[in-house]
């Protein structure tokens, strides 16, 4: 890695774009490989339980599913360090007190997130039946859940640490340790869920548990990198941990909150439009949940581009450096459109080569599906390009420590807008499933321009005066 490389990684403006555009790559590259292999991981947990039947298949998918939508709204909470860290670097290249502090409040906040997540989650089985939920698909998801709550605190505590070491300048990490938690992941399903190599067959239990040991090796990985690493040992994060700084704790929870809140919207919005396709009927649900995995791969760039954008922009507003600011929004936003454009492209002229991926277009029976994926994935073409500016320019926004309206923003336009055409083009007219998605590119769209005019607005509004 050169000097001018290097510089921008450690709080001193880049002094070209070049400079910036390699600076951001440096850090979204790793960023992206994790993001991809952390979806992996939370695939495995479902691909091995549905070998054994539909009610524990159900139970694991609906589990998974409240685990990861509590798991990364409290993540999201503790995001907030990402950007506090960032402009304490951009203010002053050794601030080692000022990041320890963050760091330190982050894993407060999120250990107090994690103890009210897991009484939800220990009272799963009446969620789901307040829910409508086949009762012995509750029950067999309840028991899930009972064990899988465990893996609230490493999965936490390893969230914190990521974007700590992520911000510090250490992005590879993320990428290392998560390929080792889906290896390891694979052989804990593969021993615990069918019994292989002496352990007991512990079937849908055994699946939790690989999850919660998987979790806890990812939370003692970071764990031993932030003690060893040359560069991230200096600032003794763990140092006084005991010792409170309530002030940060509140600044953490300010900023915090709004983007575990905004993630949760963005995920219960797709969650709510798969109840709206079971609605519609069985193809229906196949061909939505084939085309939203797809766009939930592409969406992986964009998402680490963005992670990193909150960092390099973060380090400007700290630095109190508007062309700083400026070049790192602009140069991230033209990076996450790119990305996007090249898998919008890849779905509008190649989609049933992506939807071969998943299904044998071959097979008679599975035409009616094949169909409806195709057409799905046309609108999701489209709305690729704005989901990947809303998610940067988001993420722009965070570096400048503004989370509170951006979250206003994305419930507007997520559920009165997205959620709400949804249902009328689904239900009200003969586009149906298209209809619904259509739904959800009309909410990523008013997203993407309230968030974007907010961007462009930054210095009228006062946005790009530290505090």
């Amino acid at each position: 890695m050169t000097a001018e490389t290097l510089a921008p990684l450690t709080g001193s403006a880049p002094a070209t774009a070049r400079a910036e555009l390699r600076a951001l790559l440096t850090l979204a590259g790793p960023l992206v490989g994790a993001n991809l292999l952390q979806m992996a991981v939370a695939a495995v947990d479902v691909i091995f339980v549905a070998r054994l039947g539909t009610v524990e298949l159900a139970a694991a998918t609906l589990g998974v599913f409240m685990f990861n939508l509590l798991m990364y709204s409290t993540i999201g909470l503790t995001t907030a360090a990402s950007p506090l860290i960032a402009a304490e670097l951009g203010r002053r290249k050794h601030a080692v007190r000022e990041v320890r502090r963050s760091f330190r409040m982050a894993l407060w906040v999120g250990a107090a997130a994690a103890i009210v997540v897991m009484i939800i989650l220990w009272n799963g089985e009446r969620l789901l039946l307040l829910a409508d939920q086949d009762p012995a698909v509750a029950r067999r998801s309840g028991h899930f859940l009972h064990i899988i709550l465990l893996g609230t605190f490493p999965a936490v505590a390893a969230g914190v640490m990521r974007t700590s070491a992520a911000a510090l300048g250490r992005p590879g990490w993320a990428f290392g340790v998560t390929g080792m938690a889906l290896a390891f992941s694979i052989v804990a399903n593969w021993c615990l869920v069918f019994g292989n190599a002496g352990f007991p067959r512990l079937g849908l239990e055994g699946s939790a548990l690989a999850s919660v040991l998987s979790l806890s090796l990812m939370a003692i990985a970071y764990w031993l990198i932030l003690h060893f690493d040359r560069r991230l040992r200096r600032y003794r994060l763990f140092g006084r941990w005991w010792r409170s700084e309530w002030s940060r704790f509140r600044e953490i929870v300010r900023l915090g909150l709004p983007i575990s809140l905004t993630w949760m919207a963005e995920g219960a919005l797709f969650g709510g439009a798969s109840l709206l396709m079971g609605v519609l009927g069985v193809k229906e649900v196949a061909a939505h949940a084939v085309a939203l995995n797809i766009a939930s791969l592409t969406f992986q760039v964009p998402l680490g581009i963005a992670q990193a954008a909150t960092i390099r922009v973060g380090m400007g507003y700290g630095a109190r450096n508007s062309e700083w600011i400026r070049r790192a929004g602009r140069i991230a936003l033209a990076v996450g459109t790119g990305s996007m454009a090249i898998s919008a492209l890849t779905m509008w002229v190649a989609p049933r080569l992506l939807v071969s991926a998943y299904l044998d277009l071959g097979n008679p029976l599975n035409a009616p599906v094949v169909h409806l994926t195709v057409s799905y994935l046309a609108v999701a073409a489209v709305f690729q390009l704005v989901d990947g500016i809303q998610v940067v320019a988001a993420a722009n926004l965070r570096g400048l420590q503004d989370t509170r309206v951006p979250m206003l923003v994305a419930l507007f336009g997520y559920w009165v807008v997205g959620f709400g055409t949804a249902i009328v083009l689904g239900f009200r007219t003969p586009l149906a499933g298209v209809g619904i998605w259509m739904g959800l590119a009309a909410g990523l769209l008013v997203v993407s321009i309230l968030l974007m005019w907010r961007w462009s607005a930054r210095d009228r509004l006062g946005l790009t005066a530290a505090r």
